[in-house]
């Protein structure tokens, strides 16, 4: 459990002087005391404890170094010893001396004394007493288990067996071996530690004065023999947090809580198109639902894959569990109507929580799986593409560009399901089972029951529970339970469910069955993804069988629940309320089973009951809580007695209390009384005495009444003698589950105290955060180790339940892995790559934080309540595991057996806002839970020096626990609080200042600072001193672990009481009497403390604490306060010398441009502003505006203050910046105000002129080609300072060839692709192609991060071992880097950049020019424009709640322009002496005039996005105003009807004069019929800033220089001009233009073009491209360094006041900006949105073949079919046409020569139809829609008396649809199956194609077969060209078709019976026929023969007879 070191003495030291000694083990180290004046022998006698988290293995080293100590110069090192630990590993304890060795490894005559004490993990090593360590003298009379302390190990003769000098030897040449063996590495084993004393507050930050770091480096460069810094650790700084003894744990800072408050939050759905609908010919509807909200969108006629692009918006105000529990269900409803509801298509269900987790909170652009839940064994009914986003206030959604869609969608690797969901999902049966329920509020307070109540006046009634489980949006019950507080049910609910789910948490719930309004008894949410795993070796969703505790609201069985929320689920329970067995089990289904049902609904059926014991074996439990201190208790509370009531479920309650279960009875009865339940069952446990068994729980704390502490608080005068309670508890035994979650915990809060240590030292420019965070990840590692080892033990505990075995699985194998990635990345942790390995690791601490939270409960948790006057006030709820006891120290809880600060807060909704800031009441307290077998330890965490008080006194009572502690050792302190200054308060009063103080709680006293009148950067510099402070316990103890301060901050009014700021705490750094008060822990370092309120940050504090000793000499021995001299401050005394930071001289130089935007002040004007600028207590004012109306800029520009400053950066204080109206009689009235907190970046630093840009030898020449290609994939080269490089800019040659190939293999399959005609081009060309770039742009870095991330996943998998260190992180690397770089780019890119060029070639782009497309607001991309000119807001009124409306833009009153330049005097020289320096402007040289100036504003408005819909029908009528100054521009009659994506393409002209009118808006309304316009969003641009700013955002920079065309020159400055000014202005010698395409520019030459093309196509000579050139690098140029704005179109958020935070739309723009007094500009760009052009569609339908056959003939049987062709373009389906009727094809073949006529208007770029057209009959105007291009054939079966048949269809998108077959033979299936695969044509490039394609349906299978084929031809013209050559519909005139020639069965039998018969029976029935016609001549001739034969007897006979 540790390795304790006590270091006794270090003899035969040389000469005289100061020793200090370095203890180091592990990485960590420690530090002895200074001893002063030592000779000889310096006598150290300190003990130093290391808490181990991994056994120690023999090979571990200890090193002890001995200093010789200095004040002022580095420590010099005396010698080492070192040792391995082998023996004391074997042995457990030694004793040791031997002799240091020095630098050289030689051996010194010094000599080290020490004694090692070890004791193992498992306990095999070291079973040893505390005596056998220490004299009995030292061990405490009152306290059996004493602690190590430091101070308090004097030296002691061991009882074990000594080291004989001669063996110490060998094992310190051991230690040598195996240091010389590691080589490098040895530093890692040994770690550097970190150089601060051990015992210092683990918040000091600031470097210790013992050892420098540098210092460290050359040591470790001797001792490492050229050690490699690279693998250098650096061990905990708070290792040892709490210090040694780490008796208390740290309390939350945080107050209110959280969840539970409602947030605003919007959810946006797109719904764009479905596809592959099942069903035929459908009317389909999309029905978006969340919870109870339903939206529909319109209905599409006759398709299977409408196209929607309709948007839907839902708000709500919820807290954010019940928003992310929310249900989005998208419906496919197959012919809704108002009359009819329609039929359920499918159906596609997620939870709000999985979109918010989200990327960027969305799905965009994602296909949803419908599914139909009345019908599992069906397959996939179809797919629906939409976007789902959801904001939250504050969020920021980054949406991508939504221009020129592509609809080639790969559906399945495009499906809405979150990262890891496999896309085919399978049914599964949820079954949730529900066993019995326990702790029940005993009384029923329902609202018939409380009625009841009134009329009789007692309530008897017992609840009548039920359980009801929410899941995936279905609900179950169970059955009603009458009259039980304990239910059995046994019951399962079935949930039939698409597997994994899309809903992340169950909601089980216990309610009370009442005939008015049944309530929540209790909730309990199951979190899906920790009862299961996705992972290859993962597990299906299973939980229990278990208990679930609930917590809600407290048992106060009142008329009203005030927190019935709380048993809802929202918020914070703040009391046991029942816990509930259940289990959860999931089974997938083979939906192939014959068995299986159908339908999703959910069921509910009985099952068998389980045994007792499944849940565990139930033990015997034991509680104690002593309550040390009771302060800050609210004065509301009034002076009643107070008690403190500690509960742990039931037990200890004082209304439903129970004692014990009685074990012996199966069930109790309900009538049963209290006295009945608490029989106890004596010896229940074996190791208990007779006597325990009649131990009754105390629960409560005696009443008492408070005293006053001070105006605000109470406290209870316990003093010495302190309170417990205990309670006895039984539960089932499931200790093993928190043990794991304590040891994950642990490591978790490690890593995050280490995380925080590395964030910190970056944070504040330290050295070497890199060897912080191997120091990290090594603790993670072992740590990670040592918790496979632990929690692989009990593997066969009782009631061990399939989770627990697969989580305990899960979590060793996750932990292994981390450790072993951690290792892996500790390996390439270098200067350079800190920050990105920091993220890494901080997904470590994400996931061990999830894998900590164990799903099934055990122990509830414990609750600590207040009350007085029986009103239960103020609560604390601690988790059982926090507090559970353990023999081993990783699984115990991190707060049991130790002191914790716990403040109470209020329940419920009570606890938000600024009720839930103030503090009820702060305890320090005690706790210990365990089993009672094991309780004998449960005092030993205690403060030391205490006597127990057992409740009775008597022989055989010594087992009980006291009722109380007298503690006998009292020690007297004095506190000194340094209160130097805090920042960045929260604005208080309405001035939008506070007058703040601040109130220090320390123990039972409080003091208060002065009040400083508004500010919120107060500087107090004020020391506190807090006499006499009385601190129960030992002296050492107190030392290492003092309590708490508290430090609150308020803001003083006038009237009513003082208003809280904010709150945070300290630990002070103690000095006993005994010590001596010097370096290095004392004076202390001044720190800054975050101060909270709530849970939000509202500033720093800066202050020291130091708590000192009063020995016995009293306050005389107390060093004394170093007060300034001169200070004149009276009775207040400043903050002494040692403490104070140290000053120097600086000026700070003010540059006062302007004000913009005041408001009023109380109903005033502001007329006459003045700025007042304070930094320090020193300051300078402005002059004062005369007029503010007529210019509200300043006259004098600069000025300048000189102040003190500290020489620290980081503790220099705030600057305020206060603007103040002078009005009449010489009154003053404060506008607003500004706090700079941070001087930092106005700090003036001298230009690195060793940097790049800064060389002046050699010329570096930049080549342009003569015609840049625009696509070009840029190779950028560093260009060195010295050398002469040539950088083309250009595509490779090998891609130029590759382009050309594929345009000739193109040439042979398709008509030659032209290049684009100049004049077919217009702007809105090249914002297409923008955009084209900016999608590949943002589509190429997602790829490059997905191949980084994929890379760094690679690196961490591959084992730590095959990982080479870099070599030295000298310059080397970063050229070794780029020349990884180069190698890897051209195999990497060469994919990409085929890609590239082959949409290059696609979208025919690549000579078109193009403008940057921002996605962000410009200002954004350029530090808001603030290069030289800064923004300041002023702020006046209060700081709200969260919940308040007060944003923070509705307390900008105003705006301060004009900026700060800090700097060292005296001035550095190399600025004065410059040409041009004036001295009047300082620092801000060659700056504007600011008088007014006059400038030309024209804004440019694209296109809007995702408007919020403003009305009733989910739509918008948007229109554009503009407002500058007095200006507004109302576009009012160009408002766009019903879009909610509008293309305004509009430009605006207005006049303005800077400064007065420099702010513009941009606003979007909605036009409305009847009543006011409404607000949908607006923006507001400050057009100042941008106007003066060197980035020249007056008018962008195109990207190349025309004359004439699309992209003509709009500036009036030509590029030259621009050049040549900027130039002179950056003081930069150039432009020097030579021959041959060459300009010069300080060092850098230029080459380019030099030729430009006139309109008449004359070239001309020009050296514009060569300026452009220039321009396009001016960032690069020395002295220059600004990057020139290029040509642009900015994408802005549209927000609306009334939603505060959240986007309402985007909107697409730019803003140029022409001075008067230059020559005007020309006209403005045509911009206006593109016309669709008007086209005509000619489809003939020739042919069709294989058309499947419907009928049946009535008399014969026959199939056959009477065909007709029917066709659409997509959103014109009310404009179908169709062919005839070709009657009775019984081959199904049909002859049509039937022409369609479809004319359309189309947008090319877009590629979409427009269409126009009014949505009903009271629509007021038409609506615009754009719908992809696609073309609908349908093949039907004509019915005469029936509906028409729908046999199949087939729908080409007419930009690329598969070619036609030549014959119907080669027509298959396939060409629509296979589409992707399939060569695609564009009709709008071919024009005219003809061919077969196959018309396909849907099977009773759901799947695709071909129904029939169609010889079609398509041919498509212009409007111009159809009105050339007319074509007549049908087969009409003109150009009229011939009939075809259909074969004559097709003619109906009515119109030709006979033939029809004869076609019909002859075919069939020829042999028949044949048969029956040769028989009926047969019979025909028998019967002649039988006519005849009489005839011919008789004839015969006459004859004969003659």
């Amino acid at each position: 459990m540790a390795l304790i070191v006590h270091l006794r003495t270090v003899t035969d030291l040389r000469g005289k002087g100061d020793r200090i000694a370095k203890v180091a083990f592990r990485g960590l180290s420690f530090y002895t005391r200074v001893l002063e004046n030592c000779e000889d022998e310096a006598r150290f006698n300190e003990s130093f404890r290391w808490p181990i988290a991994s056994n120690v293995d023999g090979n571990e080293m200890l090193e002890i170094q001995v200093f010789n100590y200095s004040k002022v110069f580095t420590n010099r090192l005396i010698g080492t010893f070192r040792m391995v630990l082998q023996k004391v590993v074997e042995e457990g304890q030694l004793e040791v001396s031997d002799t240091l060795i020095d630098d050289n490894n030689s051996a010194i005559r010094t000599c080290v004394s020490i004694e090692i004490k070890y004791q193992a993990m498992d306990g095999t090593v070291g079973a040893w007493n505390d005596n056998e360590f220490l004299d009995d003298s030292n061990r405490s009379e009152n306290d059996g288990a004493f602690q190590f302390e430091t101070d308090s190990l004097l030296s002691g003769h061991s009882q074990g067996s000594g080291v004989s000098p001669g063996r110490s030897h060998q094992s310190l040449q051991s230690a040598e071996r195996s240091f010389r063996k590691t080589g490098k590495g040895v530093f890692s084993a040994m770690k550097l530690g970190k150089i601060r004393p051990p015992k210092e507050d683990h918040k000091g930050k600031d470097e210790p004065a013992i050892l420098e770091t540098e210092d460290l480096d050359r040591k470790a460069m001797r001792l490492g023999g050229g050690l490699d810094p690279d693998t250098i650790s650096l061990a905990s700084v708070t290792a040892v947090t709490t210090n040694v003894s780490n008796k208390r744990s740290k309390p939350d800072i945080k107050m209110e809580p959280s969840a539970g408050r409602p947030m605003d939050y919007q959810v946006s759905i797109t719904i764009i198109e479905a596809r592959q609908l099942v069903g035929l010919n459908m009317d389909p509807v999309v029905c978006v639902e969340i919870g109870d909200e339903k939206k529909y969108t319109s209905m599409k006629e006759s398709t299977n894959c409408p196209y929607y692009n309709e948007y839907f918006v839902f708000d709500f105000h919820v807290p954010p569990d019940v928003m992310f529990d929310k249900i989005i269900k998208l419906s496919v409803i197959h012919s809704k109507n108002l009359l009819r509801s329609g039929t359920l298509v499918g159906t596609f269900k997620l939870d709000v929580g999985t979109v918010y987790s989200q990327q960027e909170h969305q799905f965009y652009h994602k296909w949803a799986i419908l599914s139909d839940p009345d019908d599992i064994t069906a397959g996939v009914k179809g797919y629906l593409k939409c976007d789902i986003a959801v904001v939250g206030k504050g969020d920021n959604i980054k949406t991508p560009h939504k221009a020129n869609e592509t609809d080639e969608d790969d559906i399945e690797g495009n499906l809405l399901l979150p990262e890891g969901v496999p896309s085919e999902r399978q049914w599964a049966r949820f079954y949730v089972k529900i066993y019995r329920a326990e702790g029940l509020p005993k009384m029923n307070t329902s609202l018939m029951a409380n009625v009841k109540k009134a009329f009789i006046g007692e309530n008897k009634d017992l609840v009548d529970p039920y359980v009801q489980v929410l899941f995936a949006g279905q609900k179950g019950k169970t059955s009603v339970q009458k009259s039980s507080y304990e239910p059995i049910w046994n019951e399962q609910i079935i949930f039939t469910e698409m597997f994994p789910p899309l809903c992340k948490r169950m909601k089980i719930q216990i309610r009370d069955s009442d005939k008015v309004n049944d309530v929540a008894i209790g909730t309990h949410f199951i979190d899906l993804r920790k009862i299961a795993n996705d992972g290859d070796k993962g597990f299906l969703p299973t939980l229990g069988p278990a208990w679930v505790n609930m917590y809600g609201s407290t048992r106060n069985y009142t008329l009203m629940d005030e927190h019935q929320d709380l048993n809802e689920g929202l918020g914070e329970g703040v009391s046991f309320r029942a816990r509930l067995l259940i289990s959860i089990a999931v089974e997938i289904l083979d939906t192939t089973s014959t068995e299986i049902m159908n339908s999703t609904d959910v069921q509910t059926e009985g099952i068998q009951n389980i045994s007792e014991n499944v849940t565990g074996k139930i033990e015997e439990f034991f509680l104690f809580g002593a309550f040390l201190e009771a302060t800050m208790i609210d004065r509301k509370i009034g002076d009643k007695p107070i008690t403190f009531e500690v509960t742990i479920g039931n037990y200890g309650n004082q209304i439903d209390g129970v004692n014990k279960p009685a074990m012996h009875k199966k069930k109790k009865e309900g009538g049963e009384s209290d006295e009945e339940e608490s029989e106890l069952i004596q010896n229940s446990s074996e190791d208990e005495t007779e006597d325990d068994g009649d131990m009754v729980s105390v629960s409560s704390t005696p009443p008492m009444k408070p005293v006053i502490t001070d105006r605000n608080y109470f406290h209870l005068p316990y003093f010495e003698k302190k309170p417990c309670t205990y309670i006895k508890s039984w539960w089932q035994d499931q200790r093993r589950r928190l043990y794991n979650a304590n040891i994950m915990d642990k490591i978790a809060d490690k890593l995050e105290e280490g995380l925080n240590d590395v964030q910190e030292i970056i944070k504040t420019e330290k050295a070497y955060p890199e060897r912080r965070l191997r120091g990290v990840l090594e603790e993670l590692g072992s740590g990670c180790s040592r918790f496979v080892t632990l929690a692989d033990k009990d593997q066969n505990q009782a009631g061990r339940t399939r989770l627990d075995r697969e989580r305990l699985k899960f979590c060793m194998r996750e932990l292994e892995n981390m450790s072993q990635q951690a290792k892996t990345i500790r390996s390439q942790v270098k200067k350079n790559t800190v920050k990105d390995k920091l993220k890494l690791v901080q997904n470590f601490l994400q996931k061990l934080r999830f894998l900590a939270e164990e799903p099934q409960h055990s122990i509830p948790e414990v609750f600590i309540w207040m009350i007085s006057n029986n009103k239960r006030i103020a609560y604390a709820r601690i988790p059982s595991k926090d507090i559970l006891y353990s023999i081993v120290d990783e699984e115990m809880g991190k707060e049991c057996g130790k002191v914790k600060t716990v403040f109470l807060k209020l329940p419920g909704k009570k606890g938000f806002g600024p009720a839930g800031w103030t503090v009820q009441a702060k305890m320090e307290i005690y706790l210990w839970l365990g089993l009672n077998k094991q309780r004998k330890d449960f005092l030993s965490g205690l403060p030391n020096g205490f006597e127990e008080n057992k409740a009775l006194k008597g022989p055989g009572l010594q087992s009980f626990p006291p009722i109380s502690l007298t503690y006998t050792m009292k020690q007297i302190f004095q506190l000194r609080v340094h209160m130097y200054q805090a920042r960045s308060l929260f604005a208080a009063d309405s001035s939008g200042l506070s007058d703040p103080f601040a109130r220090v709680f320390f123990s039972t006293h409080s003091q208060c600072t002065e009040v400083l009148n508004e500010t919120l950067c107060p500087t107090w510099d004020q020391l506190l001193v807090f006499d006499h402070v009385e601190l129960y316990g030992e002296a050492s103890e107190l030392r290492d672990d003092p309590p708490i301060i508290v430090i609150e901050i308020y803001d003083q009014d006038t009237v009513g009481k003082a208003e809280f700021i904010g709150r945070t705490f300290a630990k002070p750094i103690t000095k006993m009497s005994d010590e001596h008060y010097g370096p290095p822990r004392f004076p202390p370092q001044l720190e800054y403390y975050q101060i909270y309120r709530g849970n939000c940050t509202a500033g720093d504090l800066l202050a020291a604490f130091e708590l000192l000793q009063i020995g016995p000499g009293g306050k005389a021995e107390l060093p004394p306060i170093d007060v300034p001299t001169d200070s004149e401050k009276g009775p207040i005394l400043p903050v002494p010398m040692g403490v104070r930071p140290v000053l120097s001289k600086y000026r700070i130089e003010v540059l006062f441009w302007g004000l913009r935007d005041l408001k009023r002040v109380n109903l005033a004007q502001v007329d006459r502003p003045r700025v007042d600028i304070e930094c320090a207590g020193k300051g300078v004012q402005s002059a004062v505006i005369q007029n503010y109306k007529k210019n509200p800029n300043f006259s004098t520009l600069v000025k300048w203050f000189e102040v003190d400053l500290p020489e620290n950066e980081l503790l220099h204080p705030p600057l305020n910046i206060r603007v103040v109206d002078c009005r009449a009689f010489g009154r003053y009235t404060l506008v607003g105000s500004h706090a700079v907190g941070s001087l930092r970046k106005f700090i003036y630093r001298a230009p690195d002129r060793n940097a790049n840009n800064w060389a002046t030898a050699g010329e570096i020449v930049v080549n342009m080609e003569p015609e840049p290609p625009v696509k070009k994939m840029e190779t950028v080269v560093k260009l060195d300072a010295t050398s002469d490089a040539v950088v083309k800019v250009d595509v490779s040659e090998e891609d130029k060839e590759k382009e050309k190939k594929k345009k000739k293999k193109k040439g042979g399959e398709e008509i030659e692709e032209e290049e684009p005609d100049e004049s077919m081009l217009d702007w809105w060309s090249k914002y297409f192609a923008s955009i084209e770039t900016l999608k590949e742009q943002l589509r190429a870095q997602e790829a490059a991060a997905a191949e980084a991330e994929e890379k760094e996943d690679m690196e961490i998998a591959a084992e730590g071992a095959d990982v080479k260190p870099d070599e030295s992180p000298m310059k080397g690397t970063k050229g070794k880097e780029k020349g990884k770089e180069k190698t890897k780019a051209p195999k990497e890119d060469k994919k990409k950049k085929n890609q590239m060029t082959e949409v290059m070639d696609k979208k025919n782009k690549q000579k078109i020019d193009e403008l940057q497309v921002y996605n962000k607001e410009l200002e954004n991309e350029y530090d808001n424009f603030e290069d030289w000119l800064h923004t300041f807001n002023l702020y006046r009124g209060k700081i709200g709640d969260d919940d308040d409306s007060v944003t923070e833009d509705e307390r900008i009153v105003g705006r301060y322009k004009g900026s700060l330049c800090v700097y060292k005097m005296p001035l550095p020289e190399d600025v004065t002496k410059e040409a041009s320096f004036d001295p009047n402007f300082g620092m801000f040289q060659g700056i504007p005039n600011n008088d007014p100036v006059n400038v030309l504003v024209r804004v440019y408005v694209v296109r809007a996005t995702d408007l919020h819909p403003a009305d009733i029908n989910g739509k918008a009528d948007p229109y554009v105003v503009i407002k500058l100054g007095k200006t507004e521009i109302k576009d009012k009659e160009n408002y766009i009807s019903k879009q909610l994506n509008p293309v305004f393409g509009k430009s605006f002209d207005i006049e303005a004069t800077f400064p007065m009118e420099s702010m513009l808006t941009v606003a979007v309304f909605d036009w409305d019929l009847v009543g006011t316009d409404d607000l949908i969003g607006e923006t507001k641009i400050d057009l100042e800033n941008r106007y003066y700013s060197k980035h020249r955002a007056t008018c962008g920079i195109s990207q190349s220089y025309a004359i004439h065309g699309y992209n003509a020159w709009r500036d009036p400055m030509k590029p030259t001009q621009i050049l040549t000014k900027l130039c002179k202005e950056a003081k930069v010698d150039g432009p020097h233009f030579g021959p041959g395409g060459r300009v010069k520019v300080a060092n850098r030459v230029f080459l380019g073009p030099t030729e430009i093309e006139d309109e008449n196509g004359l070239k001309k000579q020009t050296d514009e491209h060569l300026a452009l050139t220039v321009l396009h690098h001016w960032e690069e140029i020395p002295h220059a360094c600004y990057k020139l704005v290029p040509e642009h179109v900015e994408t802005r958020p549209l927000l609306n006041p009334d939603k505060p935070g959240i986007e309402q739309g985007r909107i697409e723009m730019w803003v140029d900006m022409f001075p008067m007094d230059m020559p005007a500009p020309g006209p403005a760009i045509d911009i206006s949105p593109r016309k669709p052009k008007k086209y005509e569609l000619r489809v003939i339908i020739w042919n069709t073949d294989e058309v499947i056959l419907e009928d049946d003939d009535y008399f014969t049987g026959e199939k056959s079919s009477d065909i007709f062709v029917r066709g659409w373009l997509k959103g014109q389906q009310e404009d179908k046409q169709d062919t005839d009727v070709h009657y009775h094809s019984l081959t199904g073949e049909g002859n049509f020569n039937w022409r369609f006529i479809f004319p359309f208007d189309y947008l090319v770029a877009e590629e979409k139809i427009v269409i126009s057209k009014k949505e009903s009959m009271f629509s007021w105007d038409e609506t615009e829609y754009k719908i992809p291009a696609r073309l609908t054939l349908q093949v039907w079966d004509a019915d005469h008396f029936s509906a028409d048949d729908f046999l199949g269809a087939i729908e080409l998108d007419l930009n690329r649809f598969p070619r036609g077959a030549k014959t119907a033979k080669q027509c298959s299936i396939d060409m629509v199956v296979n589409e992707q695969e399939l060569p695609t044509v564009s009709i709008f490039k071919q024009k005219r194609v003809k061919g077969w394609w196959p018309f396909v349906a849907r099977n009773e299978n759901d799947e695709m077969e071909l129904t029939g084929k169609v010889e079609a031809e398509l041919h498509l013209l212009t409007a111009e060209e159809a009105e050339k050559s007319p074509a007549g519909l049908a087969r009409n005139e003109p150009d009229p078709l011939e009939k075809p020639n259909r074969p004559n069965t097709s003619l109906s039998w009515m119109m030709n019976p006979l033939r029809f018969a004869w076609i019909l029976i002859w075919r069939n029935y020829k042999w028949p026929c044949l048969g029956f016609l040769a028989l009926l001549m047969f019979l025909l001739f028998i019967g002649l023969f039988i006519y005849s034969l009489p005839g011919v007897f008789s004839e015969k006979m006459v004859d004969a007879g003659r």
